[in-house]
């Protein structure tokens, strides 16, 4: 991804931009989410077994360091970490040269399936007819949103806290093709989204004022800035075919179904994938067709991410043994 990303800007004359994202630039982004999950895994366990004593502090943040942040630990958080940010900054920089590399567009192709597969209706009145534009618009925006904190959440929480080291890279890894083959589907398969092919049919949720019509309007900006009034250093992000919001809800939701044991859990991550396919589609952001191909995404990635940290799927599930480089990975032998 970041040969591609280097090879496109050379050819395009354009230089690599480094995206704005959830806690602000690279240069903040990546220490303050270091420092937060060190801090977030040191500070309440200090708190908590000193019970208030802190001549106790020293003794038990050592004991964690010592145990918890071993060098395996730490090779697994700097290479996920460089890896993932390698992989989602070209990321956004393929995706933001897309219109300069090609110009086709199919979006009355993916509208007429959509059309046809509503029955002659359009998915997005469909959607605000049954759920209505008030209380749900805000309410789906809010899912779709979570997204942006969601994915270096996820990321850092599995990288630092994964009881066995191996769901650590099979997260990343996964993460990093999932990421990659949406990319790839850009350019297979270019296209706005139908809420810029047929903006018509999402006015009602557009005007309902919330945070995903801002988003909207902020990405139709920024496309018109880089395409059109040739701004550089900077990225746009209005691309299209398969639905990586779709994609990543599902691939989380599959480590945390196959690496946690919470139900509560599982089933709010479960939720919270569904609600996210309704957005795609209620919104406007995506085809029908992008949300099947995000879905196929994720299950790939899933797959392969397994394979290559070491997962053994079996016909009736999936067992995890510890094939990847550590001296101690714990693993639960009723795990299935």
């Amino acid at each position: 991804m970041g040969m591609l990303a280097i090879v496109t800007a050379l050819a395009l004359d354009k230089s690599l931009a480094d995206p704005e994202g959830f806690l602000g630039p690279s240069s903040l982004r990546l220490p303050l989410l270091l420092s937060g999950a060190f801090l977030a895994d040191i500070l309440p366990r200090t708190l908590w077994l000193s019970r208030g004593h802190p001549g106790r502090w020293q003794e038990i943040v050592l004991e964690r360091v010592r145990t918890h942040w071993t060098r395996e630990r730490m090779t697994l958080v700097v290479m996920g970490l460089v890896c993932f940010y390698i992989t989602y900054v070209s990321y956004r920089n393929l995706k933001s040269f897309l219109p300069f590399v090609i110009d086709s567009k199919y979006d009355r192709e993916l509208h007429v399936i959509d059309n046809a597969l509503f029955l002659g209706n359009e998915p997005g009145l469909v959607m605000q007819d049954l759920l209505g534009t008030g209380v749900s618009a805000h309410l789906l925006s809010f899912v779709y949103l979570w997204f942006l904190p969601l994915v270096p959440l996820a990321l850092t929480a599995w990288l630092i806290w994964s009881r066995n080291i191996s769901y650590g890279y099979w997260f990343v890894t996964s993460q990093c093709i999932a990421w990659s083959l949406g990319t790839l589907s850009y350019y297979l398969l270019p296209t706005l989204g139908p809420g810029f092919y047929v903006a018509w049919v999402y006015e009602d949720v557009i005007n309902a004022g919330t945070p995903t019509s801002q988003l909207m309007d902020t990405l139709s900006g920024a496309r018109q800035r880089v395409v059109w009034a040739g701004v550089e250093d900077a990225v746009q992000s209005t691309a299209g075919f398969a639905s990586l919001h779709v994609a990543i809800t599902l691939l989380v939701a599959l480590m945390i179904q196959y690496t946690l044991r919470s139900r509560i859990v599982h089933w709010i991550f479960w939720v919270n994938f569904a609600l996210t396919v309704v957005a795609t589609l209620y919104f406007g952001w995506h085809y029908v067709a992008d949300d099947v191909a995000g879905i196929l995404i994720a299950l790939l990635a899933f797959y392969l991410g397994g394979r290559a940290s070491g997962q053994v799927f079996q016909r009736h599930g999936l067992a995890s043994h510890p094939t990847t480089t550590t001296s101690a990975v714990p693993v639960d032998a009723d795990h299935h």
